[in-house]
């Protein structure tokens, strides 16, 4: 039974998010099938792939309970859970060879990602009555400054500081190479509040083992008490309902003279927040009208990442940018973790709209990653061709790809043919440019069904002229053009400051 070796994996979810696969049972097929793994997700990110079994979940042999009893186990986990997995392939020959799998050993999973997980963390603390609640301590034939007496309940311990921490920067500057007595007095100088990034014991061993330089990498700010915020905007009559301003005397682009009842104002925007990022890509160093343009090419709907006052003097008191937070967000999204349906088919909702003549043409979406994640991962079942799932509000969302969606092309390249793990590693290797040709799943059927190719090429042709293909027969389309968005208005308030309205 050597040849059945499990791994064992442990995942851990953040509040309000999932693990980034689905549970499910399928019809023709034993076990606890792994699906809809989220690229990014911390399922994936821990090697769990496709099709794999899950026979044990946190030690109990689950092998031979029903889905609705597995699906309780993985909700009672809470936060972390640790799966025995054992691959697609081996799981069918062990059941061909009825093996007991309930005495199988199991083998570690390798950790070769884990560097995409274990990050330095910034932690921002302000002084109270009885000081911070900490000492350093340097270790004798070790580098490095050591946060030690981190005092339970204090300062450092809210602001996530832990004993044995590693010091790397205070304020955003580089302490490495100081001496005690110069941190202790950089300490002092800093006054009432100051921002510490730190790298926990388990990451600062395993980058060290690898011989990697952790402060090249990006910092978690997950423990920081202020939070940017993502504003989702969806126009309204008369435009968003906020002034865009540039004020002379200082940096940003700031938010102003929000109309009462605006989309703005619902949505969540306030005065004088300042603007980090537009549709995930960030506007510090644009220019006014460079800022405008790009809220202008959202359309109808946009996505705003913006900081009040306390936020934006946070971050910048450790000198990194408000785009931290949205890395950390977008590394997080996720899908449901696992669906208690059975052969839950996926699909698009119903539109409500008057129903209307299908264009016959794929989608060429065009995406730059901004994060680890380019907000979609495919469906992997066994007979389906690259179906997609998308997270709202995230890029491929954004760039018009939609729940069921086809894969046609990646890069140029045609993957109907190819298998699922391929698909993915073309995407995974794709760097931080990405395009995809997709269809719907209507439109998908409707062109095969002709024996249409589907290619770029058809993005140029006409209704009429796909239609052709088909035994030359000639068909009326109606011509729909979308309308022409209203423009926002640009306007001056005075000579002090540079505004728009939108």
């Amino acid at each position: 039974m050597s040849e059945y070796r499990p791994r064992v994996i442990s995942l851990t979810k953040t509040p309000g998010h999932t693990f980034g696969f689905y549970l499910r049972l399928e019809n023709g097929e034993e076990g606890h099938l792994v699906r809809c793994l989220e690229m990014g997700g911390p399922a994936e990110l821990a090697g769990i792939r496709d099709g794999d079994r899950i026979l044990r979940v946190n030690g109990a042999f689950v092998d031979g309970l029903s889905h609705s009893e597995v699906v309780e186990m993985v909700r009672n986990s809470g936060a972390s859970v640790t799966f025995h997995i054992l691959d697609e392939a081996s799981y069918k020959q062990a059941k061909a060879h009825r093996v007991t799998l309930s005495d199988t050993q199991s083998s570690p999973a390798p950790n070769d990602l884990a560097e995409q997980t274990l990050k330095s963390k910034l932690c921002y603390l302000v002084k109270s009555s009885t000081g911070y609640g900490f000492s350093i301590r340097t270790v004798k034939g070790m580098p490095g400054f050591y946060m030690t007496n981190v005092a339970p309940g204090g300062v450092a311990h809210k602001a996530g500081v832990k004993d044995n921490d590693r010091l790397l920067e205070i304020n955003g500057e580089n302490i490495e190479s100081s001496s005690h007595n110069q941190i202790v007095d950089k300490i002092k100088l800093a006054g009432s509040s100051m921002i510490f990034l730190l790298i926990d014991e388990e990451a600062d061993e395993y980058y060290k083992n690898k011989r990697i330089r952790i402060g090249a990498r990006l910092p978690t700010v997950k423990h920081l008490p202020h939070k940017p915020r993502i504003i989702d905007i969806t126009k309204g009559f008369d435009g968003y309902g906020f002034m865009l301003r540039e004020e002379i005397e200082q940096t940003g682009h700031f938010i102003k003279d929000i109309d009462r009842g605006s989309p703005a104002e619902r949505a969540g925007l306030k005065e004088m927040d300042r603007l980090i990022a537009v549709d995930g890509q960030e506007v510090d160093g644009c220019s006014h009208e460079q800022v405008v343009n790009r809220i202008r090419q959202s359309g109808n709907k946009c996505s705003l990442l913006v900081v009040d006052k306390d936020t934006d003097q946070m971050y910048k008191l450790g000198q990194v940018s408000p785009m931290l937070f949205y890395e950390d967000m977008m590394d997080s999204i996720s899908p449901p973790s696992y669906t208690e349906a059975i052969n839950l088919p996926l699909h698009v909702q119903p539109s409500t709209q008057p129903e209307r003549k299908e264009e016959l043409k794929p989608k060429l979406c065009k995406m730059e990653k901004t994060s680890n994640s380019y907000g979609f991962h495919l469906n992997g079942i066994q007979g389906v061709c690259g179906l997609c799932q998308v997270v709202k509000g995230g890029l491929a969302d954004r760039t018009g790809m939609e729940d069921g969606d086809m894969v046609v092309e990646v890069n140029g390249v045609n993957v109907e043919m190819c298998h699922h793990e391929e698909v993915v590693d073309m995407i995974q290797n794709s760097g931080n440019y990405l395009e995809m040709l997709v269809a719907s799943k209507s439109v998908y059927d409707q062109l095969k069904a002709r024996g249409v190719t589907i290619t770029r090429k058809l993005l140029e042709e006409t209704h009429a002229q796909i239609h052709s293909t088909e035994d030359r027969q000639e068909e009326k389309h109606e011509d729909s053009r979308p309308e022409t968005p209203t423009e926002p208005s640009s306007s001056s308030s005075s000579e002090d400051s540079v505004d728009e309205r939108f």
